[in-house]
């Protein structure tokens, strides 16, 4: 299966992947995903939101077990954020049948789709669709860099944007959501444990800050002349930097653009994109705060005018309790631990009970081709999680 996924969407230049929602590469990735359910005799079916399905009993029945993650990717991403879960998916139901294990609750697997937010900039637009955490209204408005909007580019990959919407009935039917993931850091490194369970999601959002300055001639505008955006945009990522340090918290200016964008013109606009995130919500926004207002003081001094704008936020994520110990005493107590990455177990945590499972990754890089995961290590999240399965669903 991995061999068989791996060579979808990835760049031969950065051996990274481009794997952004209703591309082609995405169609590919969706059309994998199908085989792998036809293979095995699983229902299949894609949601109104297009997130696709593959059953093992009966989807009405209820109390279903449900496992999963999303084969979508961050610009130049690694290979294992989303597919391992996926993957690993497959591989636990294809375990639980060669011991003979017999399910008494629904299993299924299911593809989230958007999850990165790559393209539309809005993190995790299957799930949130799905649990009515974006509104249609809102979903219909988002655009990619070229102008698209989400309902053409839906309608442009064969499916019906006129469908989407809150999915109640569905999740009703789910008991419980497992997601599988690489660690996106190296607590799991530093313990010398292959698996963990999360305990909980660092609350997070995206913010947009517009610096609206002058255009104007390089050559010819004094300095003093200058109403400059590119400098309260440089200095407000130094300031994210330091607001974030003292605070234990993490900020990141991860996406720029620029107007006019010569290399000869003074920018009449930058607009960058921060990424924060920290242990509470009443840090994260202390942080963000003060990020903002670093921004503003430092635009009066420029004659820049500052304009933020939050795009998205997700409040802190704890964990089902009952189910994450349930999983931590399956697998005989393996290592607890929380992080700073969303996923959709945490969009659906508020509509199901929801947990998640960590693979070691020995550099705790992601969202970069350098992202890895030893084979033995990947091994062991399948068998993490067909305990887990298991346990849940046929006990």
């Amino acid at each position: 299966m991995w061999r068989d996924l791996a060579p979808i969407g990835r760049n031969t230049t950065t051996n990274g992947y481009r794997r952004y929602a209703w591309t082609d590469a995405d169609a590919d990735c969706r059309t994998w995903f199908k085989e792998q359910a036809q293979n095995r005799g699983l229902t299949y079916d894609v949601d109104r939101n297009g997130n696709q399905w593959a059953w093992l009993g009966d989807p009405e029945a209820g109390d279903a077990i449900v496992t999963g993650s999303h084969l979508d990717s961050v610009p130049d991403g690694g290979a294992f954020d989303g597919p391992l879960g996926v993957v690993s998916s497959f591989a636990a139901l294809d375990e639980l049948r060669a011991r003979g294990a017999r399910p008494t609750k629904p299993l299924a697997i299911v593809n989230f789709g958007d999850e990165e937010g790559a393209r539309f900039g809005l993190a995790c637009v299957g799930s949130r669709l799905t649990s009515g955490q974006l509104s249609v209204a809102q979903a219909h408005a988002l655009r990619d860099a070229d102008g698209l909007s989400l309902p053409q580019a839906m309608e442009r990959a064969g499916y019906d944007p006129e469908a989407i919407g809150p999915d109640p009935e569905r999740l009703a039917r789910i008991g419980a959501f497992v997601e599988l993931h690489i660690e996106q850091g190296r607590a799991l490194a530093d313990t010398n444990d292959p698996v963990g369970v999360a305990s909980a999601i660092w609350p997070h959002g995206r913010w947009r800050f517009d610096f609206h300055g002058e255009a104007n001639h390089a050559g010819t505008t004094r300095i003093e002349d200058r109403r400059d955006p590119m400098l309260t945009y440089a200095n407000t990522v130094l300031a994210a930097r330091k607001k974030a340090k003292l605070a234990g918290a993490l900020a990141t200016f991860g996406k720029v653009s620029v107007e006019p964008n010569g290399v000869n013109a003074i920018a009449s606009l930058v607009r960058g994109w921060l990424d924060s995130r920290a242990a509470d919500e009443e840090t994260l926004a202390t942080v963000v705060g003060e990020i903002e207002r670093a921004a503003v003081e430092r635009g009066q001094r420029d004659g820049v005018d500052v304009r933020v704008t939050r795009e998205s936020f997700t409040p802190v994520v704890e964990f089902a309790h009952d189910l994450r110990d349930q999983l931590s005493g399956l697998l005989g107590g393996v290592p607890t631990l929380p992080t700073g990455a969303g996923h959709d177990a945490g969009i659906l945590s508020a509509s199901v009970p929801t947990a998640m499972l960590f693979v070691r990754n020995p550099t705790g890089v992601s969202h970069s081709p350098a992202e890895t995961a030893g084979e033995d290590d990947c091994l062991a999240g399948v068998a993490a999680l067909a305990e887990v399965l298991e346990g849940l669903a046929c006990h």
